[in-house]
């Protein structure tokens, strides 16, 4: 059965960085396209990043510059970096699998900033 896990979530301050990670399990990962999309309360999800098979990335216009995301095919797991974080980036980060029109998604990691 298909598993996709996020975490690395946590409170963190304007200007600071946090790293997530996302594993996946019962698929073969290393021909999925990965992504990361993020829900803020009251807002629909939104796509942050993207990676394909090859490693191509591709990244929403607010995290570009400060957001990079990566894949280790051998570990079955996508990362994205995220620096220089702002308030807006408040959210609940989820990560979503994506082969041949099938998706499955984690179940997501909170980002929160700290007062």
């Amino acid at each position: 059965q298909a598993q996709v896990v996020e975490s690395g979530g946590g409170l963190v301050q304007p200007g600071g960085s946090l790293r997530l990670s996302c594993t996946v399990s019962g698929l073969i990962f290393s021909v999925d396209t990965m992504a990361w999309y993020r829900q803020a309360p009251g807002k629909q999800r939104e796509f942050v990043a993207g990676i394909v098979a090859n490693g191509q990335t591709k990244y929403a216009d607010d995290v570009v510059g400060r957001f990079s995301m990566s894949r280790d095919n051998a570990k079955k797991t996508v990362y994205l970096q995220m620096n220089s974080l702002k308030t807006e980036d408040t959210a609940v980060y989820y990560c979503k699998s994506l082969y041949r029109g099938r998706e499955h998604w984690g179940q997501g990691t909170q980002v929160t900033f700290s007062p």
